[in-house]
């Protein structure tokens, strides 16, 4: 049986998720990362296990088929997904957060209706494009990708429980603590 709450933190990319749950992750020693599955490769100074479990696309397929993952998605020609018993493991131990877009995270909802969700979200469209184009990663094929999703995942937003801006970093890691405190505290 569970013993901790479950967050989920949702957001466009470009609009600074990672910057913002490392900030939260520092804040709170008692909130656990739960690392997805993923088919892409790997970027620079990420670390197997810790950032994703970076699998192949048949090895990823299969475990769909065994129905592994309390959710998955595909997109950016990728697939990614939260296994199940990686999950409930951390959740027995304490509090847990997930970084995943919008369509785990309602997966998640429907089958965990106690998750609270946040959607972090840019200033403006503007502001977002400048950072996709600022990380210098990304070739400009997939930044107009990004920047389409991104206005879904937008749209999306209102059926998160919460939506914050991240205009200034801190600012947003010190709301998402705040709300943190009041669902697990």
């Amino acid at each position: 049986m569970s013993k901790g709450k479950l967050f989920v933190l949702s957001g466009a990319s470009g609009v600074g998720k990672s910057t913002v749950l490392k900030g939260v992750m520092d804040a709170r020693d008692d909130l656990l990362f739960s690392v997805s599955a993923t088919t892409r490769d790997p970027r620079e100074g990420e670390v197997e296990g810790i950032s994703y479990y970076f699998v192949t696309k048949e090895a990823f397929e299969e475990m769909i088929r065994q129905d592994a993952f309390v959710e998955y998605d595909a997109h950016m020609k990728n697939y990614y997904g939260t296994p199940k018993s990686q999950l409930e493991e951390k959740l027995s131990r304490g509090n847990v957060i997930l970084d995943i877009e919008p369509n785990g995270a309602f997966q998640v909802r429907k089958n965990r209706p106690d998750a609270c969700l946040i959607f972090i979200a840019p200033p403006s469209r503007e502001e977002l494009e400048r950072r996709l184009r600022g990380r210098g990663d990304t070739p400009e094929d997939q930044i107009r990708v990004r920047l389409e999703r991104a206005q879904w995942e937008m749209d999306m937003s209102e059926k998160y429980d919460h939506v914050v801006i991240n205009e200034q970093v801190q600012t947003c890691v010190d709301e998402i603590l705040k709300i943190i405190a009041q669902v697990a505290d």
